[in-house]
């Protein structure tokens, strides 16, 4: 019989804000996969558990993710932690999930810390439709395509970056997107200083330029304002009905259906209702 492969969210900065659950599986499994080995000894030093480590990242995650799985098929419990926050989310763990759902080896999470949510919760944006974009791509061709992507899209996005790539972010941000977009940035979160900007694109590329960047950052955009209405009432009121055999509630469904096309809620309520 198969062991199980447990997805254990670390603090991602602050110690205590490891969960009791997580404790006990890092102190029960056979053997933990880190991302990087140093940081993970910290942190087990720290809550004085001694467990056997292997090296699971991007650049050896192949030849790792196989003798993880081998020892998994074997009956040996592992559990996978990334540096800081929740495994397999913008990390080489994804590729270690996916090897055991081939195979049918039990995936258990046990939950925790996200920076993307927390910096979500910290933006005063909207955050009822959300997407996560992670770190933008590098390359010149493929940066310019997924910045360009992100032009129309008009739920709050969450963005991770550096802090030595910061200025250069904003800026190709502004370039995309205008200077006006609201924006917050989070940095050190749950850490002793702790920070959230709320600006705009421009006053936080004017922040930055005055004040060097420290710490990792977690950018929050306000996603694209709605378009002049391009559908009838008719059109809206059937996205309405669509949206409510998906299961919204017609209160619910008048409000996303207002927000994509323009129409007054209250009155997509009472033309529903009216039938």
């Amino acid at each position: 019989m198969s062991g199980i492969l447990y997805l254990v969210a670390t603090p991602i900065g602050n110690l205590g804000d490891l969960s009791v659950r997580a404790l006990e599986t890092l102190q029960n499994a056979d053997f933990i996969a880190a991302e990087d080995t140093r940081v993970t000894a910290k942190l087990l030093n720290h809550f004085e558990i001694k467990k056997p480590l292997v090296s699971y990242y991007e650049h050896n995650k192949r030849q790792s993710g196989e003798k993880i799985l081998s020892r998994l098929l074997a009956g040996e419990t592992c559990a996978l932690v990334t540096d800081a926050g929740m495994p397999a989310i913008s990390d080489p763990g994804e590729d270690l999930v996916r090897l055991c759902a081939e195979h049918d080896v039990t995936v258990q999470a046990i939950p925790g810390c996200c920076a993307a949510v927390t910096a979500l919760a910290l933006s005063a944006l909207p955050t009822q439709r959300f997407c996560f974009e992670g770190f933008l791509a590098v390359s010149g061709k493929s940066r310019t395509e997924h910045l360009e992507q992100l032009k129309s899209e008009r739920r709050t996005m969450i963005l991770y970056e550096a802090p030595h790539k910061l200025l250069r972010t904003l800026e190709d941000l502004i370039e995309t997107l205008g200077p006006d977009r609201e924006i917050a940035l989070c940095r050190e979160l749950t850490k002793l200083h702790e920070e959230t900007l709320r600006t705009t694109l421009s006053g936080a590329l004017a922040h930055f330029q005055e004040v060097q960047p420290k710490g990792e950052f977690v950018l929050i955009l306000k996603g694209a304002e709605p378009e002049a209405q391009t559908v009838t009432e008719e059109e809206a009121l059937k996205l309405v009905a669509a949206l409510q055999a998906e299961g919204l509630s017609l209160k619910d469904a008048c409000k996303q259906v207002s927000a994509e096309t323009g129409f007054g809620k209250n009155v997509l309520y009472r033309r529903a209702l009216d039938g």
